[in-house]
């Protein structure tokens, strides 16, 4: 009988930097000029004209390129006006940079209930503004997973919230044709390595909202520089902002910038591929539905994956662990909310101790307890994406095939009947 096939793609395997970024980035680092802004005029505008230009690709009016999308999802709130102590609203499924994020701002993370699709339940998100008296959501779209925008805005309106978006995950995305990162007050981006923009750490804050933008570009850490801002709500809105701000030192380097500038003409290609990848792989895991469900993502969304996921559907804790260990035998690592202790860049709300009580959460555990997450590089070959799916079908099968025979044996053990 023949060995089950391997994955051999390298799942953190990212594309290489294009060669217009590492000539940049080499004559920047001969140089020595890293830093953004320049003593002696604005002899370094690689992260200047970034700024110009992604403020122009997402459509806002303005830009401030930091050093992590963490970074600016903290920023956004500062810019917005967020005080110590202020509730903050959060969807249950995100990453810790998330929360993280309203902690670093001083703030009192509040989580608001998930649904089985991964996104915020907009009657949840009504309820706990009411009883919390928050009056600022940060939005993430985690893993590109959009909601319905239309009802949460609805919400947002009726309740007085301003929103700030995480879309971490969701640049080129869409709902109802209107780009992600522009519903809100403010949005923030990253270019960490596995999102669709690689600097190996790096963020955006964007905005329409000249006030927000000046003390954005203040509070980044522009020091009296700021008007080699190219992005910028020009000098009236920041002398009005003047010495009220702090320098929290979040720029993002020139270097970091070189590197990114090309890659910007670059994110259609890679997002319509990587949205190939998602759909091939999905299609191929809805093969299996008894044990397997994976949520539909049509709608108003056009979404931008660069990640799969899916839920297990019917297995006990040990059953997943199970599931999760065969697949990884067979190259195929795959993330998990649903385990006790948080693993790598993956955790959950009931790993969040520093964000306080929050109650039940029994809608959001449920959903994370099955959740399972695959990533996906943009080289994945139809071939793999036909693989990967297949490995956890097999994999899934033969679990559930040892529950199953488990179950018709009152005397057999789970360990003698999957051996």
């Amino acid at each position: 009988m023949s060995e089950p096939r391997r994955l051999t793609r390298d799942l953190t395997e990212p594309e290489p930097i294009p060669e217009a970024g590492i000539a940049r980035a080499v004559e920047l680092m001969r140089s020595g000029r890293l830093f953004r802004y320049g003593e002696m005029g604005a002899d370094q505008l690689d992260a200047s004209l970034l700024e110009q230009e992604f403020a122009a690709f997402v459509g806002r009016r303005f830009c401030v390129a930091v050093n992590s999308g963490g970074g600016a999802l903290f920023l956004a709130l500062k810019a917005l006006g967020v005080q110590p102590g202020d509730p903050v609203l959060v969807n249950g499924f995100t990453l810790a940079p998330v929360p993280g994020a309203i902690l670093h701002a001083a703030a009192r993370p509040v989580i608001v209930e998930i649904g089985r699709d991964y996104v915020i339940d907009p009657d949840d998100l009504a309820a706990k503004a009411a009883a919390s008296g928050a009056r600022t959501l940060l939005l993430s779209h985690m893993r590109g997973h959009l909601a319905d925008m239309d009802a949460v805005m609805r919400v947002a309106d009726a309740c007085g919230l301003s929103v700030i978006e995480d879309c971490a995950h969701a640049m080129c995305a869409s709902w109802n044709g209107r780009t992600i990162g522009t519903f809100g007050a403010a949005a923030a981006f990253s270019a960490q390595t596995y999102k669709h923009l690689n600097a190996g750490e790096g963020g955006f804050l964007v905005t329409d909202d000249e006030a927000m933008a000046a003390r954005a570009i203040i509070l980044s850490g522009s020091y009296m520089l700021h008007g080699q801002h190219l992005s910028s709500p020009g000098p009236q809105a920041l002398a009005a902002v003047g010495e009220q701000a702090p320098n929290f030192s979040m720029r993002m380097t020139a270097l970091a910038a070189a590197m990114l500038r090309p890659q910007l003409a670059e994110l259609p290609r890679r997002a319509a591929r990587w949205n190939d990848i998602h759909e091939r792989i999905a299609a191929g895991l809805r093969r299996r539905s008894q044990h397997l469900y994976v949520p539909e993502r049509g709608g108003g969304q056009a979404f931008s994956a660069t990640s799969v996921q899916f839920s297990v559907v019917g297995l006990a804790y040990d059953e997943i662990e199970a599931f999760l260990a065969l697949a990884k035998a067979r190259g195929l690592p795959i993330k998990w909310f649903g385990a006790n202790q948080q693993v790598g860049f993956t955790s959950a709300p009931r790993h969040w101790r520093y964000a306080g009580d929050q109650g039940a959460l029994a809608r959001t555990h449920d959903v994370l307890a099955g959740l399972c997450d695959i990533r996906t590089p943009v080289a994945l070959t139809d071939e793999e994406c036909d693989l990967v799916a297949a490995i956890v079908r097999e994999s899934i099968e033969a679990i559930a095939a040892g529950k199953a025979a488990t179950k018709a044996s009152p005397t057999g053990s789970p360990h003698t009947q999957l051996s």
